[in-house]
């Protein structure tokens, strides 16, 4: 019998305003082990609050960093529609997505586009960047109330659509999102997950899917900002970035972008705003090594904050949830 005690009776989640619930433990010598036997009080923590952060649990490398999200979450998700390369360290086992370093990737709830969506986020920090590089959480239920509602409502009635052109050279390729570059192949995934596409004269693949901006969680029923539709949309890139991919692909043929549910352009002026409100909502804490960090992925967006030096922080995906409103057909859900 274990002789450490119960996480369930612990008393010393740190809860502070602009920061995420730390929990300081004792490196244990088993990691998995622990990670087996405080499953259900972990997951009871990021049940309430939203995502919780394990320091002090001393995660040293990519085996055992797996080890531990296996038992805390049983199997882990392959990736499919990817929008950018990640490095695979085992079967859905990733790293973070390959981004500039300079860059923010800003709030977002992870895979919100694809029609069976990860349930929970486990991130692992191997190593930690000399500046910067958080990965910041904030609660998607404030930031639906903070939105002004017209704004919200809109989005709610007619969902977001984003559109994707897939080239050799920016974001992940057909390979690494549909994990097949056959026609037939990616064709049929298309098909089966509502999402309109069309080969253009270059061989190059273009898509449409229109998708639930506002869902209700699974377990409390209450209504979640649950999108990308600010982090990928091209208001958010730098705007040296977005010049050039305009300059280089065209408006219409960008990698990726995002639109109101009836195909009109999102204005520079509503993203900033998106962004802004996040920002009023978002907790953070810089990484510090061995650091395990479990984020409800459909209550809490997250994001990566720009960072210098080397930065390792591994990823998963977990429970998987096919939601009955993040559905291609938002006005479907409200019936």
């Amino acid at each position: 019998m274990s002789s450490s005690p119960p996480l369930a009776t612990l008393r010393d989640v740190q809860l502070e305003p602009d920061r995420p619930p730390i929990l300081h433990v004792d490196s244990p010598g088993d990691k998995p082990s622990w990670a087996a036997e405080h499953r259900e009080a972990l997951r009871a923590q990021v049940t309430e609050h939203g995502a919780l952060l394990v320091r002090g649990l001393g995660l040293r490398d990519a085996a055992e960093a797996g080890a531990v999200f296996a038992a805390l979450a049983g199997g882990l998700m392959t990736e499919r529609e990817a929008f950018a390369p990640r490095d695979t360290y085992g079967p859905g086992l990733y790293s973070s997505a390959t981004w500039p370093a300079n860059q923010p990737m800003c709030m977002h709830h992870e895979l919100s586009y694809v029609l069976e969506v990860p349930g929970l986020m486990l991130f692992a920090c191997l190593t930690a960047p000399s500046q910067g590089g958080a990965t910041a959480v904030a609660d998607a239920e404030e930031v639906l109330q903070a939105l002004p509602a017209e704004l919200s409502e809109r989005f709610e009635r007619e969902g977001w659509l984003l559109t994707r052109a897939y080239n050799d050279e920016i974001g992940a390729s057909l390979v690494e999102s549909f994990g097949t570059d056959d026609r037939a192949a990616v064709e049929a995934y298309c098909r089966a997950h509502a999402i309109d596409f069309a080969w253009q004269p270059d061989g190059s693949l273009h898509t449409r899917q229109r998708r639930s901006a506002v869902v209700r969680h699974p377990l409390t029923g209450r209504r979640c900002w649950f999108n990308q539709i600010a982090f990928m949309n091209e208001w958010t890139l730098a705007p040296e970035v977005r010049e050039y991919l305009v300059d280089v692909y065209g408006e219409d043929a960008l990698p990726f972008n995002t639109r109101f549910g009836d195909g009109t352009a999102i204005g520079e002026d509503v993203v900033q705003l998106l962004n802004a409100t996040y920002e009023e909502h978002t907790r953070r804490e810089p990484w510090q090594a061995g650091d395990l960090m479990l984020v409800d992925n459909i209550r809490t967006a997250h994001s990566r904050e720009a960072f210098s030096g080397e930065r390792q922080v591994l990823v998963a995906m977990a429970e998987p949830r096919r939601l009955p409103d993040c559905c291609p057909n938002p006005e479907a859900s409200r019936r």
